[in-house]
């Protein structure tokens, strides 16, 4: 996928009574967690969920469970000129899986530098907070 142009990731509309949204800094090894409202237009961090797989599925599972969103929010990486790489499939495959598994709209984010911006902010958990500046990116292109 290297050397692709980036998708045009402006999210379909997001219907008005989706009030409540989770997102997700996908990762490897680590997955940051974010809950956040339409009408505050916030987001707080959550536990990072360390676990990959199945075991990072069942502990999607539990925060959806908690939380009951709306729908779900997925960061996309990219390289910094818009070209695709491996974590950029990656991110859309757990957004597939997530759709796939517990049926609920997911939203796809462009993530350059929500890292970088979470770490030079002075994170301690640079993954939670990254899904933060991720979920309140969407909420700010919300009607």
């Amino acid at each position: 996928m290297t050397g692709a142009p980036a998708q045009s990731l402006q999210p379909p509309a997001v219907p008005a009574h989706f009030q409540t949204f989770l997102a997700f800094d996908f990762g490897l090894k680590r997955t940051g967690v974010a809950s956040g409202n339409r009408m505050l237009k916030s987001a707080t961090p959550q536990r990072t969920i360390q676990a990959e797989g199945d075991a990072r599925f069942a502990q999607v599972a539990e925060r959806i469970k908690e939380w009951q969103p709306d729908a779900l929010v997925i960061g996309v990486p990219y390289h910094p000129d818009g070209a695709a790489h491996e974590n950029t499939a990656r991110a859309l495959k757990f957004g597939r899986q997530l759709r796939g598994r517990f049926g609920l709209q997911v939203f796809e984010v462009d993530e350059r530098y929500s890292t970088t911006e979470a770490i030079a902010g002075g994170a301690k958990d640079a993954d939670a907070a990254s899904a933060c500046i991720i979920l309140e990116q969407f909420l700010r292109n919300l009607p």
